[in-house]
């Protein structure tokens, strides 16, 4: 069994191996705001209950086993964000926290149980994809807000950033996945973009905004 360290050091190298094919410590380091020394220490440990494959200056991968584990806490804390919303009224921008303290909680059936209350949900509250007890993972083709072209009517699908601050900005302009956004306009100066929201009045957001939301064509 896993220390909740070691699965948050996990759920970290998995989520850095989402973009490459080698992580390094420095990597883990930056994203976890802790020493290169102090991740050393945990990738040997890793390496030791055979979780990571590791070589010393050639950077990590995870082992199966470790992909796996991984895998079962990513699982687990996004079932528990989903519930917090579902059952319990938290907002899409209270739950990362609270999640991230009960996906250390070690029962499958508590688990099994919270997937059957949601009736099997496929996505979390932040459109990202929630594994099934295999490790399977469904499969949206989003793409960028900030790729769609002037005119197109799209739906929401996710955000990139799950910061406080950002979540709650997207409540402020009435976005929540789901919602229709229709491209009106698009500054040629900064790239910021018209949009309305479910057909209702028009503003502006930022290029940056729109490269931290995933839609689909409608």
């Amino acid at each position: 069994m896993n220390s909740h360290t070691e699965e948050n050091y996990l759920k970290c190298i998995y989520k850095l191996m989402e973009n490459t094919d080698v992580v390094y410590t420095n990597d883990i380091a930056a994203e976890m705001n802790t020493k290169a020394a102090s991740v050393t220490d945990m990738i040997l440990k890793l390496a030791s209950k055979k979780q990571v494959n590791y070589k010393k200056y050639k950077g990590l991968t995870l082992t199966e086993k470790g992909r796996k584990t991984a895998l079962a806490i990513i699982r687990k804390h996004r079932l528990w964000e989903m519930f917090l919303v579902e059952k319990l009224d938290f907002r899409w921008d209270e739950v990362h926290d609270v999640a991230e303290q009960l996906e250390h909680i070690n029962s499958d059936k508590l688990i099994e149980q919270v997937e059957k209350a949601l009736n099997f949900p496929k996505f979390d509250p932040h459109g990202d994809p929630i594994p099934d007890v295999n490790g399977k993972i469904a499969v949206q083709k989003s793409m960028l807000l900030s790729s769609a072209a002037v005119s197109d009517k799209t739906k929401l699908t996710g955000v990139i950033d799950h910061s406080t601050d950002f979540l709650r900005y997207l409540e402020k302009c009435g976005i929540k996945l789901g919602c229709e956004i229709k491209l009106e306009e698009e500054n040629s100066y900064d790239k910021s973009l018209l949009i309305s929201v479910n057909k209702g009045k028009s503003f502006f957001i930022s290029n940056q905004v729109a490269k931290n939301l995933l839609i689909i064509k409608q």
